[in-house]
């Protein structure tokens, strides 16, 4: 289950998130709903969540289709979605809302690390997919990339995506090889790429590249347009399947 975070040296682990929030230009209040069936689960997430200082819990819901009724009614930001529920799963609610409520983005929280839950989450349009043991500062982190426009997976789940998902759906129209397709990048491209793979965020990217954020931005950018993929889950997808096979 979602652990709390700790102190550390006597400041919150909140106060650094919101040191980072504020190095992009603000501290925004991230509206959220939580859906889940387990009440104890719901409410403990929403006493816990409640405490981070950029997030507020506009409600909850026990399935999916009380989670749509909700969306409607108070427009969240995020929805923090489990997948095995009664009357609608959070899979054909994902793929309601996403539809339905596209400013509104989904990011699952479940118990299953089954490949079928996995694939059809992100095919339904979640942003992300995540394990219910994860600590909870990093839940937090998640919830706060996936607002800004991030995808997240759980340790190890985008490779369960990648053997799940066939090639011809994780990398669209594109008829050249993987290898053509690698030569027609550039040395700084490729290494970007790779740092996507382990999915690390653009800061990071920056970093350990001693460029901007600005620059990582624009590479990302590149590559979408040149592989033609939609995303940086596509992306990271795409790397692992060059990178690994080249290894």
């Amino acid at each position: 289950m979602i652990t709390p975070y700790s102190r550390e040296g006597g400041t919150l682990k909140t106060s650094i998130d919101l040191r980072l929030n504020k190095d992009i230009g603000m501290a925004i209040m991230i509206r959220l709903l939580l859906v889940d069936d387990q009440n104890l689960v719901c409410q403990g997430l929403k006493v816990m969540l409640s405490q981070e200082a950029d997030f507020e819990v506009v409600g909850t819901a026990e399935h999916g289709a009380a989670a749509i009724e909700q969306v409607a009614a108070l427009g969240p930001d995020v929805v923090l979605m489990d997948v095995r529920m009664p009357v609608m799963d959070g899979r054909e609610a994902t793929r309601i809302i996403c539809e339905q409520f596209p400013s509104t983005k989904v990011l699952v929280l479940s118990t299953f690390d089954d490949d079928q839950y996995i694939t059809d989450s992100i095919r339904a349009g979640a942003k992300g997919y995540l394990m219910k043991d994860m600590p909870l500062d990093e839940l937090a982190q998640s919830i706060r990339l996936v607002h800004r426009g991030y995808a997240q997976m759980g340790p190890g789940l985008i490779e369960k995506l990648m053997v799940a998902i066939p090639a011809s759906e994780s990398e669209p129209k594109r008829p050249k090889t993987q290898e053509a397709d690698l030569i027609q990048l550039t040395p700084r491209e490729n290494e970007v790429l790779q740092l996507l793979r382990l999915g690390t965020s653009n800061r990071d990217i920056a970093n350990q590249l001693y460029i901007s954020e600005g620059t990582v931005k624009t590479h990302v950018t590149h590559l979408l347009n040149r592989l033609n993929l939609k995303n940086r889950a596509q992306l990271a997808i795409y790397a692992h399947s060059i990178f690994s096979d080249s290894e």
